[in-house]
């Protein structure tokens, strides 16, 4: 099914009621098979302290679009993704929200996912390893955008990031030398009781790019 991902930015006099949709969010709608509301960081550090209170997500996948008229209401700018996704291995919430897509490759642009669920005992150290692999990330080449997802202030945390095509992600998660070191660390460390990672083909992007952080001037529209 198609997945999309809509971001919003709040100004700061409606975070209160960002919250409240996001406390009180209707994740059930009519063609809609897995929704997820999301609070959002800077993707600096994806850490506690990493979080942007003025920006938010919804990750759906439907079978037709879905509009969001409540948080369009207090949003000073949004941004839409359209994705089909390409792979996707692991659970969301004891679920595989994306299916098991074939392995495919894109021409363009592709969005990258990663998400989990902390293990309390485990998170401190689970923080204290990421700021090198956040310092590759914001220099790595072919990155177009970045943020971080979470869904609960601690413990349950994301990522997405944009490139812009499929070898220059491969080469940020394969080739860097923190980011390798942290996929090598994961299986002992058993920082996560859940973990998901799917990458997309991205279809176009609507709305205002700078919602998503996004780091570059003068790009093609899709």
């Amino acid at each position: 099914m198609p997945v999309t991902l809509h971001v919003w930015r709040v100004p700061r006099r409606r975070i209160g009621a960002a919250m409240l949709r996001m406390a009180f969010a209707r994740r059930k709608r009519d063609g809609v098979e897995f929704a997820k509301f999301l609070g959002t960081g800077t993707g600096v550090g994806f850490g506690p302290s990493d979080a942007d209170l003025t920006r938010y997500a919804a990750l759906v996948v439907s079978s037709g679009p879905v509009e969001f008229p409540a948080w369009d209401s207090i949003a000073v700018a949004k941004a839409t993704i359209a994705l089909t996704p390409l792979a996707s291995r692991g659970t969301w919430s004891g679920r595989t929200p994306f299916g098991a897509p074939a392995p495919a490759r894109s021409d363009g642009m592709v969005l990258a996912l990663t998400r989990a669920r902390l293990r309390p005992a485990k998170a401190l150290t689970f923080w204290r390893a990421i700021p090198p692999v956040a310092r590759e990330l914001a220099a790595a080449p072919g990155l177009l955008a970045r943020f971080g997802i979470g869904e609960a202030p601690l413990g349950w945390q994301g990522t997405v990031s944009v490139w812009r095509d499929a070898a220059e992600l491969t080469g940020f998660a394969y080739r860097q030398p923190e980011h390798r070191a942290v996929i090598a660390q994961t299986p002992a460390a058993r920082w996560y009781a859940e973990e998901l990672f799917a990458r997309f083909a991205v279809d176009r992007i609507s709305g205002d790019r700078a919602v998503l952080g996004w780091l570059e001037e003068g790009q093609i529209e899709v």
